[in-house]
């Protein structure tokens, strides 16, 4: 089952710099805050901030309950592999593809 779309990742190259405008745009403190990721919790949205992210702007996740059969179906429709499932921490998964356009396509799964 896909949840649907509840967490958007930002690429930044500032972290410090993202942290205090998205602080202030979302009112919010982080709920996640290290030198390599901030998030931020706002109801069923997750937005976080990754110093490390793709450059091709923000990614959305898409929370499915099955990550691998997700992932095979999207690949048999023409998508590409960006990031395979990786561990991240806190029982959260996460996949990264590319559909046929380059459209950056984000997978999430809890455990």
């Amino acid at each position: 089952m896909n949840e649907g779309v509840k967490t958007i990742i930002y690429p930044v190259q500032d972290l410090a710099k993202a942290k205090t405008l998205y602080g202030r745009l979302l009112g919010v403190e982080p709920t996640a805050d290290a030198a390599y990721y901030v998030g931020y919790d706002l109801g069923d949205q997750h937005i976080g901030l990754d110093p490390n992210g793709h450059r091709h702007g923000p990614t959305a996740y898409h929370h499915v309950d099955d990550i691998e059969g997700t992932m095979t179906a999207l690949l048999e429709a023409g998508a590409e592999t960006v990031q395979d499932v990786k561990n991240v921490g806190g029982g959260k998964r996460i996949a990264v593809l590319k559909d046929p356009d380059g459209n950056i396509i984000g997978l999430t799964q809890n455990s």
